[in-house]
């Protein structure tokens, strides 16, 4: 009995869009999807009710950080997370590139971001890669941590995920071709590693690689595709803009089968309707829960989204000082149904002046209340809003007759 199965119900006859049902133990997850990330074992600002109250489908934590904060605890993720629904864990691949070059050379998986840091690393490499695996500092208490292919297997084991990726390494959009080339042989061997020492009771899913060059990704294309892996995910650097990453898409598609594919690390709101129509099935995506707690919120294209604003409004802006109007009036999330732009607003503005209050006060005495009364209300708003997104989109590619690139048209153009 495999550890999950694929029913594809539905395919888009003008593009490889499809619709499915990913079964696991745990649950089924209806696909297309964007999982939201809870990168260590939570939804910052969400209770388990918000999550049932989203009817959220299945989450992703993060191996690496969950495998530092459970240590010495028990690891089981269903458990640990009051989370009765599939869990995907990714491997810890994703580090060796975030906490490596892509800190040194100020890079994402598409494309650079001069000038910016995302954490209080300061652009210090955390990561060194050998043939056996990563070796890398722990960003809690800087000691050193350990990850190879069986390493990984073993914690993801040990968190009990659903669904599981084979361990692998996240290449950078700076690096030229013949490291993309070693990088992704390395990745090859470490996959086929994962393979023997996985749990046979979680779905592994292996990473497709080559970086954004034709010939090392459709050669990845057939490695991968031939190895009894549960589920194909697509990885790496996908080069350094958007459009690379979609004719990346256009190469590697056809080659595949009708495995459930999954694409690491990309779900910004455009990307769906583009990588659906391409054929991926599931997505991961820290973006509506980080943009929702520093202030940008989703709205539609009747609300005035467009791909110009990134279908978001900055909250914080005075213009919304005075508007009694909900984020989106065509959005039925708790937010929307309950608090207008105004009042979310003002707690917004209100956690700039408690940051202040709080630094003459000692941490027990510490208000944290527009801080979680903003980031819930926001945060239910913006996944609510993608998952909203992504239902319609299932339904359109079930209904036929060019409904999907009827809502496609009507969202992008």
């Amino acid at each position: 009995m495999p550890p999950i199965t694929f029913e594809i119900i539905a395919s888009d006859k003008n593009s490889r869009a499809r619709a499915g049902i990913i079964k696991t133990p745990h649950g089924n997850i209806e696909t297309p999807y964007v999982i939201p990330v809870a990168t260590r074992g939570e939804i910052k600002s969400l209770k388990n009710e918000d999550l049932e109250l989203l009817k959220v489908q299945c989450l992703l934590a993060n191996t690496y950080h969950m495998n530092l904060l459970l240590k010495g605890k028990n690891k089981d993720l269903h458990s640990v997370m009051k989370f009765n629904k599939p869990i995907f864990t990714d491997s810890g691949g994703f580090q060796a590139f975030s906490l490596g070059l892509g800190r040194e050379q100020s890079t994402r998986k598409i494309g650079f971001f001069p000038g910016e840091r995302i954490s209080k690393l300061k652009g210090e490499n955390y990561a060194k890669i050998t043939e056996k695996g990563v070796f890398f500092k722990s960003i809690y208490d800087e000691t050193e941590q350990f990850i190879g292919p069986k390493e990984s297997m073993q914690i993801q084991s040990d968190l009990g995920s659903d669904i599981i990726m084979a361990f692998d390494e996240c290449t950078s959009a700076a690096s030229d071709k013949s490291y993309i080339k070693e990088s992704m042989e390395r990745s090859h061997r470490w996959e086929l590693e994962s393979l023997k020492y996985h749990n046979p009771k979680q779905a592994l899913y292996g990473i497709v690689h080559g970086g954004w060059f034709k010939d090392l990704r459709l050669a990845s294309t057939k490695y991968v595709s031939s190895l009894p892996f549960d589920g194909i995910a697509i990885g790496g650097s996908l080069g350094k803009t958007k459009k690379n990453m979609y004719k990346i898409l256009d190469w590697i598609t056809p080659k595949l089968d009708n495995k459930p594919r999954h694409m690491l690390g990309i779900g910004w709101l455009d990307d769906i309707f583009e990588c659906v129509e391409r054929g991926i099935d599931t997505f991961d995506c820290v973006e509506m829960t980080r943009i929702a707690r520093h202030g940008s919120l989703y709205i539609s294209p009747k609300a005035g989204g467009s791909l110009e604003n990134k279908f978001r409004i900055d909250i914080a802006k005075s213009i919304y000082n005075s508007d009694n109007s909900p984020i989106d009036p065509s959005c039925d999330c708790f937010t929307c149904k309950n608090y207008t732009k105004s009042e979310i607003r003002n707690f917004y503005k209100q956690i700039s002046i408690e940051k202040e209050s709080n630094k003459r006060l000692p941490k027990e005495k510490q208000k944290i209340d527009a801080r979680m009364t903003y980031g819930r209300l926001a945060t239910i708003h913006n996944i609510h809003f993608i998952l909203s997104l992504t239902s319609q989109i299932r339904n359109s590619i079930i209904e036929g007759s060019r409904c999907f690139q009827k809502l496609k048209n009507y969202w992008l153009n």
